[in-house]
């Protein structure tokens, strides 16, 4: 969109400018940071044709402008809000912004549309539209300054300086509604002193000292490059913040106080695939020595089979190893598994599952630490670093999810708001309030609050860039709603379960076409559901799992379920770690309905427990055009009950399900044998929600 090529300016016989080189894309935001004197201001004088370059060129959507008028290049798209606000002090809010429409000779109702879309961006100013400039603060000021320079719609906003000056709320404020025009696809080009703000409210950043561009880049890159920041920044501290050269221009407010994300690498050390496979040997001995000595257990099971520790010389032993399943889990309630001394045991975590006996888990503090460290493994393969804001909208308490999301987005250093599940106005209040940039949810939620957003217009008001879901299947067609709804965030499938730490023990990549899965922290087989033989990599089984290093609770080829496939071959993310495909279904009965676990077990509890229904049911589960997923249930009536009693029962089974199960469903009733009956397994579970692909 513009283009300044080799740009030089002077100022008599000072020279300011030297040979200038920048690009900003339509759409983009863009950063121009630099401390006083450095060239920032004049630069932009010369866009607006307020200085007239010594040599250079300036194009602006193909067009040569270089030596174009103020008048002619606000007709062309470009405004100016100029540094330290410069509004009219004599004159009313009202007249400021009808200034600004001068130049483009508009009629009245177009100017008047025009006001009115600047007081619904910023509504103090409606307020204030009869006062005088002068008395408003510093904040209003730019306030106005912005919306006059609004008044010409713009395709290119320069901003010079909006910080000036203004108390830190007073910034927040301003810095909330530049990136609210950047969302709504304003193009801007922002020149700032307060590096930090300037730089992660910005795509790309050009760092500027003395009149050249010195470095450039992606913002985030600049902003958290160890290299760049001790080179430009400096190496500022926090009781040292003039050490930088920035700081020695007073720009002290960059957050040296989080330690870079680059320094806190969470991908593993190994170069080559050999190298992990030694890894997970040395794990997988380490784990059925662990289990044989600490699990009576593990230990009856292994001398069943006639299998000690030495049993295990290569990964192709483990297929020797007995299976752990569900049911093992429930038998050894409440410490299933236990195989260290209960001094060790730090924490519990419980599975969502519905039926009367839980998955209950127990950790270790290296259980809890490896969990975090693998966690912020997900946030960094997500591109998540300690500038963003990560507002975590999923179950706390006896749940893993909602410790889990926590405890990673503090070790990669992000901002955390733990708001916990529901309560769509407080997300969405905090969304608009805390200006969160990352969003963690189940895949319902997540197209709960998308569509929500959609429906108070409020997606060019919030700053959500990327959401992490997990917890159940979602289609792509649902992926592609969501990121809509929420303005074009970025979507990353996170999988785990409870018995194996909990979520984050794999996350979708920027490729989003796999799941990486940690390698060096647990094992993947991918078996026939019926026969449990191996499956070559690329065909659907069940997943099963082995941990490497896990204490508390160890896994030796526990059966989750869950349907997927091996994923050969390095991935183009660049990646070492192995994948695998997002999750296509399980192999047993249970169904996710809304972020919980359903067994028909469950069910035929529930309504085995209500006088005059009968025994046979059926689950429907389908999910409507706006992507929401619905559960009918159809249940018969017991023998010789009269249908007039319907409602009653009606009544009776939605309360309990909706007491027991957490969810609410559709419930049809049915006449007492009008189900069709099978010598075989009756087929209970009609799962109808994903009809297009998965992967």
């Amino acid at each position: 969109m513009l283009k300044i090529n080799n740009l030089t300016a002077h100022y008599g016989a000072a020279q300011a400018l030297f040979g200038i080189d920048l690009q900003i894309n339509q759409g983009e935001t863009v950063a121009l940071v630099g401390a006083n004197g450095a060239g920032k201001s004049t630069l932009l004088k010369c866009l607006m044709g307020l200085i007239k370059p010594s040599a250079g060129e300036i194009s602006l959507n193909g067009k040569k402008v270089t030596s174009s008028s103020p008048a002619q290049m606000v007709r062309r798209g470009l405004a100016l809000s100029p540094e330290g606000r410069e509004v009219f002090s004599h004159l009313s809010v009202l007249e400021n912004l009808q200034l600004g429409a001068i130049p483009l000779k508009l009629p009245k109702s177009e100017t008047t549309l025009r006001i009115d879309d600047v007081f619904a961006r910023f509504p103090k100013l409606h307020e204030r539209q009869q006062q005088l400039a002068g008395t408003l603060s510093g904040g209003e000021q730019q306030m106005l300054a912005m919306g006059r320079a609004l008044m010409a719609k713009p395709s290119l906003l320069l901003l010079d300086e909006p910080s000036l000056g203004l108390a830190p709320k007073i910034t927040d404020e301003i810095f909330a509604i530049v990136q609210q025009l950047s969302r709504s696809g304003t193009t801007i080009l922002l020149v700032e002193q307060n590096a930090a703000r300037a730089l992660s409210a910005s795509d790309n950043a050009y760092l500027m000292a003395n009149g050249k561009i010195v470095e450039q880049g992606k913002s985030r890159d600049l902003l958290n490059d160890p290299v760049l920041r001790s080179t430009f920044l400096g190496t500022a501290s926090k009781a040292n913040p003039a050490a930088s050269r920035l700081g020695a221009a007073g720009l002290t407010n960059i957050r040296l106080e989080k330690t870079n994300m680059q320094l806190q690498n969470f991908m593993p050390a190994f170069t080559n695939e050999a190298e992990l496979k030694t890894h997970q040997l040395a794990g997988l001995q380490w784990t059925v020595r662990h289990a044989y000595e600490g699990s009576a257990e593990y230990r009856k099971k292994f001398d069943q089979l006639n299998i000690t520790p030495e049993t295990i010389q290569s990964l192709e032993d483990l297929q020797k190893l007995p299976f752990t399943t569900a049911e093992d889990l429930r038998d050894g309630y409440p410490f299933p598994l236990r195989s260290v001394p209960f001094e060790q045991v730090v924490r519990v975590h419980a599975s969502s599952g519905t039926t009367g006996k839980r998955k209950v888990l127990c950790y270790t503090q290296k259980d809890l630490d490896d969990w975090t460290d693998f966690f912020a493994r997900c946030y960094q393969m997500a591109g998540v670093t300690p500038l963003d804001r990560v507002q975590i909208a999923v179950g706390y308490g006896v749940w893993t999810a909602g410790m889990g999301f926590q405890l990673g987005c503090e070790k990669i250093g992000a901002l955390a708001v733990p708001v916990g599940p529901g309560n769509i106005d407080m997300q969405i209040q905090f969304l608009l309030d805390f200006q969160s940039t990352v969003f963690c949810s189940t895949a319902s939620m997540a197209l709960l609050m998308a569509e929500e957003i959609h429906k108070r217009g409020v997606a060019d008001r919030i700053a959500v860039k990327k959401i992490i879901y997990g917890s159940e299947r979602s289609s792509r067609s649902m992926r592609q709603k969501i990121s809509e709804l929420f303005g074009g965030a970025e979507l990353f499938d996170i999988t785990g379960l409870t018995e194996l730490y909990g979520p984050g023990a794999g996350v979708e990549c920027s490729e989003h076409d796999c799941i990486h899965y940690w390698g060096d922290y647990y094992l993947v087989e991918i078996l026939d559901p019926e026969t449990l033989l191996p499956l070559p990599d690329g065909e659907w089984g069940e997943m099963v799992v082995t941990s490497l290093c896990k204490e508390g609770a160890p896994l030796i080829r526990y059966r989750t379920r869950d349907i997927t496939r091996i994923i050969p071959g390095r991935c183009d993310c660049g990646s070492i770690l192995p994948r695998h495909s997002r999750i296509k279904g399980r192999s047993d009965d249970t169904i996710k309905f809304r972020g919980v676990n359903i067994y028909p077990s469950s069910i035929d509890t529930i309504l085995s427990s209500v006088p005059g229904i009968g025994s046979e049911f059926q689950i429907h589960l389908t999910r409507d055009t706006a992507e929401r997923d619905h559960l009918r249930l159809v249940v018969e009536r017991a023998e010789n009950v009269d249908p007039k009693r319907s409602p009653e029962l009606s009544h009776e089974v939605t309360h309990q399900v909706k007491k027991q199960l957490l969810v609410s469903i559709d419930l049809e009733l049915v006449d007492y044998a009008s189900l069709p009956r099978s010598e075989k397994k009756s087929q209970r579970v009609f799962d109808n929600r994903i009809e297009d692909e998965i992967v």
